[in-house]
């Protein structure tokens, strides 16, 4: 699982940010731009790279008029330049300042022209990343455009982006049938008709003496007449999902509240499922599970949002890979 120092990151994009700024008051120095990628974590098709670019030159070599960011591959609906300028308040909150129109897609270029004179603007980059950037490479060249025709740039990656996929809060109710493969509750009548794609049954139990609880099983012949022989499901379910519990979370980008830990592909690629059981009983909030299905195709990290003990229903997220 990879780690980062995000604080060590963010003070050094600091320590840059107070040199653009005084290159500003400063006529003898030349302008200069600088770049951080602040968001974390493995870059999952569907999620979004945020990245901040700052800029800055000398009043007396006029102001920008238009900043530009290149993507080896066009960014997914949501890709967004910024026309906002952020600077942090004595009180430590970003303040933003509308400083140009809205930005323009067009292919793999995303484009902010400028509508007041600015000589210093920090905007911020979100690449939504595409299914065509699927476990390969992506960089991108930032570029500044200064009202007397300089040009300054700079490039940031590659990045790797993962073969993972990444669905957040997804809300189960008691007795739901889910498929990794389509990483979704799968309606009644959809288990009916695709009972191999039913890879585990949510239940909720309160049995007197078994702390039972919520619960992800297997849909094979024993675990229906051991676990869910009080549950009614659609015929001809079968699949032993193997399951390996976690007692905390895993990863930040499903948890949203830790830091600093990731599940990425590798973790994947050298988990064990020996002798892993195809149920989990009493599953608690913030547990998770890691599962790999009958066939061995799909691997995925489930992790628990919410939950209460007392009664049915929980919300969960996951990372999920094709293996084969």
């Amino acid at each position: 699982m990879m780690k980062n120092n995000r604080f060590l990151y963010v003070c050094m994009f600091l320590l840059t940010g107070m040199l653009l700024l005084n290159s500003c008051s400063d006529e003898s120095e030349e302008k200069n731009n600088d770049c951080l990628k602040r968001s974390e974590g493995p870059n999952v098709v569907g999620g979004t790279m945020e990245f901040a670019y700052a800029m800055a030159l000398p009043k007396t070599e006029g102001h920008w008029i238009e900043a530009t960011v290149v993507a080896t591959f066009p960014g997914a609906a949501g890709t967004t330049l910024e026309n906002i300028s952020y600077h942090t308040d004595g009180s430590g909150f970003d303040q933003g300042v509308v400083i140009g129109n809205p930005c323009e897609n067009i292919e793999n270029r995303t484009k902010v022209t400028f509508a007041r004179d600015t000589c210093a603007a920090t905007l911020r980059y979100h690449y939504v990343v595409p299914e065509e950037a699927r476990g390969k490479q992506v960089s991108f060249m930032f570029t500044a455009t200064s009202s007397t025709g300089k040009v300054v740039s700079r490039g940031m990656g590659p990045y790797q982006v993962s073969n993972m996929d990444m669905a957040l809060d997804i809300v189960l109710k008691n007795r739901d049938c889910f498929s990794l493969t389509d990483m979704r509750v799968l309606t009644a009548a959809e288990a009916t008709a695709n009972p191999e794609k039913v890879d585990f049954v949510y239940s909720y139990q309160a049995l007197r003496g078994v702390i039972f609880r919520h619960a992800l099983v297997s849909p094979t012949a024993a675990n229906l007449g051991e676990f869910l022989k009080s549950v009614s499901l659609p015929a001809g379910l079968s699949n032993s999902t193997r399951m390996v519990r976690t007692y905390g979370s895993c990863d930040q980008q499903l948890a949203r509240d830790e830091y600093g830990v990731f599940v990425d592909d590798i973790d994947f690629q050298t988990k064990s499922f020996d002798k892993a059981p195809d149920y989990i009983i009493n599953l608690p909030v913030k547990g998770g599970a890691w599962m790999e299905t009958s066939d061995g195709r799909y691997r995925a990290y489930l992790y628990v949002n919410a939950a209460t003990e007392t009664r049915a229903g929980m919300t969960i997220s996951m990372k999920r890979m094709k293996m084969w």
